[in-house]
């Protein structure tokens, strides 16, 4: 068996299982430990020796001293796995999303200052962190020094919430908002919704996007998922 676990508990464990549907065929074990130190219990208890493979989905920014000390456990123990265990190269679930090519044009956020923003601060990108020495647009930088606790995945889940706030297009519930994975458009109030024109209408084929996107892409690629 192939297994891809996951911290996430909602919307990110939902991304995987659409990512399993639609670019597995349903092939993987999606599985969710509910947090980064249910994934590291549940690594340590894999017998290696078995057959079985496992994919984990770990929210890896170096800004935050917590997952740099769980994450080096976490890497000492697949290091010795012998490519049983195999941990996917990401920043977090919502670094998917903010990088998404369509993501401004399906939401249809009339925000410019937060889509400069969301520009400035992918391409400071690097390392698994955001590197303020790459920044120069003073709102960008007043946006990042607003929070009381600064790390790269908080400013990752605060922007995509600003694109997200339509809640057919929420990544913060317990499943992806509607409109990434349904036919459009799956409001009754469709007047008053503010949402974006997706290219295309189908469901499937939005998800499909959002999978074959070069981010989600480059996981896949770099974990050598195959099935």
């Amino acid at each position: 068996m192939k297994y891809l676990w996951t911290e996430d508990t909602s919307a990110g464990f939902h991304f995987w299982k659409l990512v399993n549907q639609y670019f597995f065929n349903n092939e993987l074990v999606v599985e969710s430990k509910e947090s980064n130190q249910g994934l590291l219990d549940a690594v340590s208890d894999v017998d290696v020796n078995g057959e079985d493979i496992y994919y984990i989905a770990f929210d890896y920014v170096v800004d935050n001293q917590d997952i740099r000390n769980k994450y080096r456990m976490l890497k000492s123990i697949t290091d010795k796995s012998e490519g049983k265990i195999v941990i996917l190269d990401m920043i977090c679930f919502e670094y998917l999303i903010l990088s998404f090519d369509k993501l401004v044009e399906w939401t249809g956020t009339g925000k410019t200052d937060k889509i400069k923003i969301r520009e400035e601060v992918l391409a400071a990108v690097e390392n698994h962190r955001i590197n303020l020495a790459k920044i120069s647009d003073e709102k960008t930088l007043q946006y990042i020094a607003g929070f009381k606790r600064y790390s790269t995945e908080r400013v990752m889940k605060s922007l995509v919430g600003e694109f997200t706030q339509n809640e057919k297009w929420s990544v913060k519930g317990a499943l992806m908002g509607e409109c990434w994975y349904k036919d459009c458009c799956v409001s009754e109030h469709p007047d008053s919704l503010r949402c974006g024109k997706p290219e295309i209408e189908y469901g499937d084929e939005k998800m499909k996007m959002l999978i074959q996107s070069e981010c989600v892409q480059e996981v896949i690629r770099k974990a050598k998922i195959k099935m």
